[in-house]
């Protein structure tokens, strides 16, 4: 079986400069970002978070493409969120000055890292959540001659990190104020690890402890920077997160951020879903956010009736629900001629290989017909990849926007 180094060097060779068409020239399966999608995605989000009167620091574990980072940052961004110190360090060396590491820093390694980021001018932010970590964060700047901002992280019983109760987020704030070389910025949390019944009433309740939570400290005098932070939301309940922050007593004390990565590409499934859920909530909002990630492959077996293989597996695309079939084209035709997939179903992913059922009168289906996959959850596409094909209309690639995975 290849290495995953050699799969993506494969990828690679195949992919163009610039110029040509998905529909001839480039070597398939290959991911696409459309074009338009993107820019009225990239407009939209920061049109949402500008109305709110909050930051917006999109997660780049979601695509690690230092070209989507620069496009975010025009558009309006305060600054990017990473997942790890080696994420938050690809960033930097691409520009990303403002980092947000929406994760707990650990292990002499990682701290280093980060020293280098910060002697290096980045404005860097992490989270903690224990005594344990506040210590060994102290020690390790403080012999540094290093400040570390830093946020408190407030989760829910039974979910990932973060402090469980207001009692523990307020004695942890007590035990950073007698760290030299740390600075309590903020209180952060994430509402993606809320579940259970009624789930839009459990994250307003959470949001609701974060703001509760953050003013505590604030009132306590134990927030230790002029401008901090209260910082929160995935891509599925961001709505429900900027209303609970979009306050103006919170918005005198703390600086709002949003932290929503997918919307960048959108996808055709879970958080399509999530959107519809967020434009029923948010009747004002119109034309809400377009998938603008896809995955063309190619049909290289029919080997019996009602069964096409496409050149599409596990390693070019997330596979925790099957692709969508989206639209079929000639090898060689234009993007104005799109054929019909109506009934198509991907059943089955192997590695490389994609089992589709077809409808009855499929019979004009031919081998190297190329398909457009939609996505879902567009983190588990991004990381198979390289490199990615920007494409027009026309789908014509206009650009290659390399990753850092």
């Amino acid at each position: 079986m290849p290495t995953r180094r050699r799969r993506q060097e494969s990828h690679e060779k195949g992919m163009p400069q610039t110029g040509p068409s998905l529909l001839a020239g480039v070597s398939l399966p290959a991911a696409a970002i459309l074009e338009a999608p993107l820019a009225h995605n990239l407009a939209w989000m920061q049109r949402f978070a500008d109305s709110h009167r909050a930051r917006l620091a999109p997660h780049g574990k979601t695509t690690m493409a230092p070209a989507l980072f620069r496009r975010q940052l025009e558009a309006g961004a305060w600054g990017i969120t990473l997942a790890t110190a080696t994420q938050c360090r690809a960033a930097f060396v691409h520009g990303v000055e403002r980092l947000l590491l929406a994760n707990q820093l650990v292990g002499a390694a990682n701290m280093a890292i980060v020293a280098e980021l910060i002697e290096a001018g980045a404005d860097f932010y992490c989270v903690v959540d224990s005594e344990a970590n506040v210590a060994e964060l102290g020690r390790f700047f403080a012999a540094r001659g290093q400040d570390l901002k830093v946020l408190i992280e407030l989760g829910v019983p039974g979910g990932r990190a973060g402090c469980r109760t207001h009692e523990q987020a307020f004695e942890l704030a007590r035990v950073i104020a007698v760290e030299p070389a740390l600075r309590l910025a903020g209180i952060e949390g994430y509402e993606g690890v809320v579940h259970g019944d009624d789930p839009e009433r459990r994250i307003r309740d959470y949001a609701a402890r974060l703001v509760e939570v953050a003013q505590t400290l604030h009132r306590a005098g134990l927030v230790e920077v002029s401008e901090p932070l209260i910082t929160a939301s995935g891509s599925a309940w961001y709505d429900l997160i900027a209303e609970a922050f979009d306050t103006a007593g919170l918005r005198e004390q703390f600086t709002p951020v949003l932290r929503p990565g997918c919307y960048v590409t959108h996808d055709h499934g879970i958080y399509r879903e999530a959107q519809r859920g967020v434009l029923a909530r948010r009747v004002d909002l119109r034309k809400g956010l377009r998938p603008a990630l896809e995955v063309f492959a190619q049909v290289q077996s029919l080997p019996e009736p009602g069964l096409a293989i496409v050149a599409l597996g596990k390693r070019d695309i997330g596979t925790d629900r099957m692709p969508e079939p989206l639209r079929r084209y000639r090898e060689g035709g234009r993007a104005g001629e799109a054929l019909d997939v109506t009934g198509w179903e991907v059943t089955r992913l192997m590695d490389q290989h994609a089992f589709v059922r077809l409808p009855r009168g499929a019979d004009d289906l031919r081998i190297g017909d190329i398909v457009a996959f939609g996505t879902s959850h567009p983190c588990l596409t991004f990381d198979k990849w390289r490199r990615l094909c920007l494409v027009d209309e026309r789908l014509d690639v206009k650009e290659v926007m390399e990753t850092l995975f």
